[in-house]
């Protein structure tokens, strides 16, 4: 059966072919999302082969994180920015899915998540979500988890209201910006646990600072974060 469904997909490719979203190559079976060529040529980071790496450095001395990790190097000539702008702008929501599970299954082999023991998305502005329809964060989060076997709860950490683009903001005025706009409900859910906390991308890290010491007041918590991509200066 699994034949004949091969045999149905290759006739349709030839009259609605799926092109790769980094170079427009035609995407043969196997291929999602990516080809194969440009897979290879993304720029990976390794991050969640080392302790104490550039992108955990980058959070010493603002907020306690057990490990922090990212698929890929966020510049203005990288694949990965592209694909986190189709993801974010475009409607892509298959992006974030299928590049989440297959970090997932890089951060499960590599036995990252061990002892942890859920997946929080950062929270998007509500009124940004109802506008795009959906929380980018959620949906890496998801293919996360399908690979790394741990729940995904988006009701533990929510936004209090809006906080404005960050796009052209310093990195004094980003972390301003943030500053106590995240809170925890159900605290004792996460009380004396260890969470992965996930973004599609770590530009000055003020987000994510905000969202982990919301999470910490909490109570009893390890934090441990990881996104799609971090910006270069970040991780230099």
């Amino acid at each position: 059966m699994s034949h004949v469904k091969d045999i149905a997909d290759d006739f349709l490719s030839l009259f609605l072919p799926h092109p790769c979203l980094s170079c427009g190559t035609h995407l043969v079976r196997g291929e999602e999302v990516l080809c194969t060529a440009c897979l290879l040529d993304m720029a990976r980071t390794d991050f969640h082969l080392r302790r104490g790496n550039m992108l955990e450095q980058a959070f010493w001395g603002r907020c306690p994180v057990e490990r922090a990790a990212a698929f890929s190097i966020y510049n203005r000539g990288s694949r990965i920015r592209r694909l986190v702008h189709l993801l974010k702008y475009s409607g892509r929501k298959d992006i974030g899915f299928r590049l989440g599970t297959m970090y997932g299954s890089v951060l499960a082999e590599s036995r990252f998540t061990d002892g942890m023991d859920m997946i929080i998305p950062v929270p998007l502005d509500p009124a940004r979500e109802r506008h795009r329809g959906y929380n980018q964060s959620r949906h890496v989060a998801d293919g996360l988890a399908s690979r790394c076997r741990m729940p995904v709860r988006s009701d533990i950490l929510y936004r209090r209201g809006g906080s404005g683009s960050q796009t052209r903001r310093g990195r004094y005025e980003r972390w301003e910006n943030v500053e106590g706009l995240f809170a925890v409900m159900k605290p004792g859910d996460i009380t004396g646990r260890h969470v992965l906390l996930v973004d599609d991308v770590i530009t000055t890290g003020s987000t994510m600072e905000a969202c982990v010491n919301a999470l910490q007041a909490a109570g009893d918590v390890k934090v441990s974060v990881v996104a799609l991509a971090a910006a270069q200066k970040l991780t230099v």
